[in-house]
């Protein structure tokens, strides 16, 4: 499928979308990537890249615990100046949070046409970086965690992906992001075009109104619900928190009509009837605030000032987190079911921290 194809079809989608038909592999097949850190992304992207032909070079600290990691899944490892040096493509996956200061420990080893990218532009939208103008500045951004774009690759598929350029030096900055993308096996799976701004803005709002931030909230407001009304809280777990997985498949597999087609009448009925006495139009006036503090730079500066005080608001809703009822209840419910080992091993290999 062609993206004129894709991106035509039906004249739904709004965005330019690419398969391995679309990406030439000679923008970045001569090239040497630098991949800085090696944790979740990190080890991932490295990989992918390096099995698919393309000339690797992990960017890790002297001390890192990552190093001995990366020298024994058969990459080539030096210091993240090093690799800057040597590289024509330096992209970034350490932290947001440290990424700064990585890059100004960096920047004097890139040369004019060089590539800097990024799998999330959060550091670059908010003028945290600001790369010389000699370069390219581009993003590939798989939308899976790391050990799951690792997988989907081996298992010969991919991960759907993003791709963006900020800043096109040498006119060529799409063409070798697309390279990039499909060297990690986005390809297989579908490319979508954006920017660096609806990247990093939509991303930061899904995480905070509806992946992270609201189902969490949620999940454990229903389960208070129906402890406080005096049921069992193993029931309330498996009721608010266990099924949702179920749920969430089938909207991942077939959408929200899916869904409704999959669940019993009396489910459908009393989710249609009542979920938008749940989630109201006050819900959504609160994500219109939570998404105009994204695109204001608010949440930006929030957490930036958070980092740099240490972390202390983090560190006490994070302890105020995990001490919560649901988790007390939900780690030995987990543990007597065989299921969670099943997963934890098939799903969730340990990969290093990112570094």
């Amino acid at each position: 499928m062609t993206e004129n194809e894709t991106s035509n079809a039906d004249d739904v989608f709004t965005t330019n979308i690419y398969y391995g038909d679309d990406a030439d592999a000679s923008y970045i097949e001569d090239k040497t990537v630098a991949v800085l850190g090696y944790g979740s992304q990190g080890h991932a992207h490295a990989l992918n890249l390096h099995d698919s032909g393309v000339d690797v070079v992990v960017g890790l600290r002297e001390d890192s615990s990552s190093w001995p990691q990366a020298e024994s899944d058969g990459l080539r490892v030096t210091t993240p100046d090093d690799a800057t040096a040597e590289a024509d493509i330096v992209m970034f996956l350490v932290p947001d949070t440290i990424q700064p200061a990585v890059f100004e420990a960096v920047e004097d080893g890139l040369e004019e046409g060089n590539t800097v990218m990024f799998a999330h532009g959060f550091n670059i939208h908010y003028n945290q970086i600001e790369p010389p103008e000699y370069v390219d500045v581009t993003m590939a951004a798989p939308k899976g965690p790391g050990h799951i774009v690792r997988r989907d690759y081996e298992n010969g598929g991919g991960t759907p992906a993003l791709i963006a350029v900020y800043q096109d030096y040498t006119g060529a900055a799409k063409d070798e992001a697309l390279a990039y993308a499909q060297g990690i096996g986005g390809t297989r799976a579908g490319v979508v075009e954006t920017t660096f701004r609806e990247e990093v803005e939509s991303d930061l709002f899904g995480e905070q109104a509806v992946l992270c931030g609201g189902v969490t909230s949620l999940v454990k407001h229903g389960f208070e619900t129906l402890v406080d009304a005096g049921y069992a809280p193993e029931m309330a777990y498996f009721e608010c928190l266990n099924e949702l997985k179920l749920i969430v498949d089938l909207m991942y597999e077939d959408g929200i009509g899916g869904m409704w087609y999959s669940v019993s009448d009396t489910a459908e009925y009393g989710g249609l009837t009542r979920g938008d006495r749940i989630v109201d139009e006050g819900v959504r006036e609160n994500m219109e605030e939570v998404l105009e503090e994204v695109q204001s730079g608010e949440f930006a500066r929030e957490w930036i000032n958070e980092n740099q005080a240490g972390r202390p608001s983090y560190t006490q809703l994070k302890r105020h987190d995990e001490e919560h009822k649901i988790e007390e209840i939900g780690a030995p419910l987990r543990d007597l079911f065989e299921w969670e080992d099943e997963q934890s091993d098939d799903d969730a290999p340990e990969v290093p921290a990112d570094d």
